[in-house]
């Protein structure tokens, strides 16, 4: 049976084809080199540690480069990873693609696309409904095949509509038990705030961050998008609903010091920021557990202030029991 990355067990040895995700040339505690890499494929992304490297190997070995990895997989401070014994670089002639290295979000995408736009129905303000219409017809196809990060939350094929169908999901919960928020600004929120990232980001495949996204970034570069279709469908620029959505696309991050240029300033944004903050954070905590076994702390997780998380032992026996149905 042919195998994937993440499913090898610890001790076994692997001889396998593998899309470097991220390569970081660094020095041990003796002043030697080695290269700090993530292998991933349709599975996921594991570790591993090539010692004793020099900076040719650096930039033979560097990220979005497809190589045969020979080694095995073992276990370091409770976290799987792999012990590298050969690497190689693939050649184009030898039929692998990009592309099939590539894990995706967990949901088709038609059945995203239909999720989304039954929210866009219940968005009953014609500028906000418009607006979101025009965007997602605009940017469908990256919309629905981006990441929706370089290497943090979502940061898969079609993750950024995946971050945006859970949201929604959260967003549909919140204002079904507060009357007071108005939920078609929310939801248009949920669809536009990160529609940047199909500019801010180079794509599924090797993810980097473009020139607009490095000097630009998402939340004005979504903002300009609005602007561009107001002007389109001959929107008043001035009009408060107009107004209202850029507040809430502006000031997603909630803190300056997060890069918003706004802080929330309406029920509606502050519900927006903390649903943003609280669906990544569950992925990046999920993301992290799914590599750990239980009764093991996690690797630590930047995106959560350098925190690590434990994986009851308790998980382990729902995984038994799964595996018995």
């Amino acid at each position: 049976m042919f195998k994937r990355l993440l499913d090898y067990n610890d001790g076994e040895e692997l001889e396998i084809v593998v899309l470097i995700k991220n390569s970081q040339l660094r020095h041990t505690k003796n002043d030697k080199l080695y290269l700090a890499l993530i292998f991933g494929d349709s599975s996921g992304e594991l570790r591993g540690n090539y010692w004793d490297a020099s900076n040719q190997d650096a930039a033979m070995f560097n990220e979005g480069t497809i190589v045969e990895l020979n080694g095995k997989r073992e276990e370091y401070h409770g976290q799987p990873q792999i012990k590298i014994y050969s690497l190689r670089v693939v050649g184009p002639s030898e039929g692998y693609d990009l592309n099939q290295f590539i894990k995706a979000a967990p949901e088709k995408t038609q059945d995203m696309k239909e999720e989304i736009n039954q929210y866009v129905f219940e968005i009953l303000n014609p500028t906000w409904n418009r607006i979101v219409r025009y965007l997602l017809k605009k940017w469908d196809k990256r919309f629905f095949d981006y990441p929706a990060g370089k290497s943090n939350h979502h940061a898969v094929r079609s993750g950024l509509a995946y971050h945006t169908i859970s949201m929604l999901r959260d967003a549909k919960g919140l204002a079904d038990n507060y009357s007071q928020v108005n939920r078609s600004l929310l939801y248009a929120g949920c669809i536009l705030h990160d529609m940047g990232k199909v500019l801010e980001l180079s794509g599924p495949v090797a993810t980097q961050y473009t020139t607009e996204g490095n000097l630009v970034g998402h939340l004005v570069l979504i903002d300009e998008q609005i602007m561009l279709a107001a002007r389109e469908m001959k929107i008043d620029p001035e009009s408060e609903d107009l107004l209202l959505l850029r507040h809430l696309v502006l000031s997603h991050h909630g803190k300056y010091e997060y890069g918003s240029p706004k802080l929330p300033a309406l029920l509606e944004a502050e519900l927006l920021h903390r649903i943003d903050d609280l669906d990544a954070a569950i992925y990046a905590i999920t993301n992290a557990l799914q590599h750990t076994k239980p009764g093991n702390f996690t690797e630590t997780i930047m995106s959560q202030g350098n925190r690590r998380f434990y994986r009851p032992k308790v998980d382990q026996e729902l995984d038994q029991s799964k595996k018995l149905e």
